[in-house]
């Protein structure tokens, strides 16, 4: 079944209402839209309550017919007013009244039809399908077909660029939160409705205000998760605008989501429970506002072959990681490492003393030399070893040949 709603100057409304009850649409004419609703039977029931439905929604006065094929649809809705549903095999019945110009074509085809006499549907389609293959060609056997109501073909899908931006210029300017954040509760709550009905959610929110006599403000907020809560979206950008206010008043207000997958999680029977992430989003936005936004995150490795350099990063959602099937020697480093006197026999290290303790080395691995970022002042030269102290357990111990001392990296669990 398909659905083709025409109201002439609405293809907005037109559009929003078909993307509400399927994905599969094709934008016919400026003022047409013809949808898939295969599949609708099952939520609403037989096509009279379909139709009623669509009907509600729409919110405008809108013909509105359900067919079979998309043309039987699209020539019902443009020629009949109100609601029209064709039954299969009852479309010719229904159409048959309607003017030759619905079905479009050529000049030269219109005029034949006029030179003919023909002013409906119903005597087109009465017409020898032999006689007019023969005097109107392929077209005219196409055209009788959509007359009859029996054309068949797949939609001309409308692929919607998914932009969801909202501005809103403002009459006077604005220098008061709280106005600022009315208007964006509003502008947030319209998007997140827009991005509900097509199946999205955000994990990106641009807020650019231009204001009086200065450069634009801008602020983007990268979300860890896929959200689409207004409530929480407002408050994120809240506290950012407290730790970063703009400098004049306000003209104009633009904010945007990028759509995304919304996110979906199964939580295990045997799993500690975790915070929201909304909730925790806000709290970690709080507290990016007292310490700094470089001071919050998470520990990633920097693309360097120093030992141990990791900088602060983003938190990201973390995803169940496999259990491994053997386990894995892991080194837990020291910051700052510890200083260390140490012993060597024939170029083996054999004691070492620290403020940790020390004694006898009774098994080394090594040396391993490691050096790099020469061409910086963070130069490193090392010669690593790996030993087992006596009683304490197996360290990671290095030589910085620039500081001509030893250290204790990290121990190993």
């Amino acid at each position: 079944m398909f659905a083709c709603l025409h109201a002439p100057g609405n293809l907005p409304l037109l559009e929003e209402c078909a993307r509400y009850f399927s994905p599969l649409i094709e934008v016919t004419s400026p003022d047409t839209i013809v949808f898939d609703i295969r599949g609708l039977r099952w939520i609403y029931g037989a096509p009279a309550q379909i139709a009623s439905e669509i009907q509600r929604k729409v919110g405008v006065a809108a013909n509105l017919a359900l067919a079979s094929n998309p043309d039987a649809a699209v020539h019902a809705a443009r020629g009949i007013r109100g609601v029209t549903i064709l039954p299969p095999g009852r479309e010719a019945a229904i159409l048959a009244l309607l003017p030759p110009y619905l079905l479009g074509g050529s000049p030269e085809f219109a005029r034949t039809l006029d030179l003919w006499g023909i002013r409906t549907f119903g005597e087109f389609a009465d017409l020898p399908p032999l006689g007019v293959a023969a005097r109107l060609g392929e077209e005219g056997t196409h055209m009788q077909q959509l007359a009859r109501g029996t054309g068949s073909r797949q939609l001309r899908l409308h692929v919607d660029p998914l932009v969801f931006r909202e501005e809103k210029e403002l009459e006077d300017s604005l220098d008061l939160r709280e106005p600022l954040l009315f208007l964006l509760s509003r502008m947030l709550s319209e998007l997140c409705r827009r991005l509900r009905c097509h199946g999205r959610s955000t994990n990106e929110i641009r807020l650019r205000l231009k204001l009086e006599r200065a450069s634009d403000h801008t602020a983007t907020l990268r979300l860890p998760v896929p959200m689409l809560d207004s409530k929480v979206l407002l408050k994120l950008l809240e506290l950012e605008l407290n730790d970063s206010p703009p400098q004049a008043p306000i003209e104009k207000i633009q904010l945007e989501m990028m759509p995304i997958e919304p996110r979906t999680t199964q939580h295990g029977l045997f799993l500690p429970s975790a915070p929201e992430p909304e909730k925790l989003e806000i709290t970690l936005a709080r507290i990016r506002g007292l310490v700094g936004a470089a001071n919050v995150g998470a520990p990633e490795l920097v693309n360097t072959h120093r030992p141990g350099a990791i900088r602060t990063g983003r938190l990201k959602t973390a995803k169940g990681a496999a259990v491994p099937l053997h386990p894995k020697l892991a080194i837990r480093r020291f910051r700052p490492p510890y200083p260390a006197q140490v012993w060597c026999t024939g170029g083996k290290p054999v004691r070492i003393f620290s403020s940790m303790g020390g004694g006898s080395i009774v098994a080394c691995a090594g040396p391993w030399q490691t050096s790099g970022d020469w061409w910086t002042s963070e130069v490193w030269n090392h010669q690593e070893w790996d030993i087992e102290i006596q009683s304490m357990g197996v360290f990671r111990i290095y030589q910085d040949y620039l500081l001509g001392q030893w250290l204790i990296e990290g121990n190993y669990d």
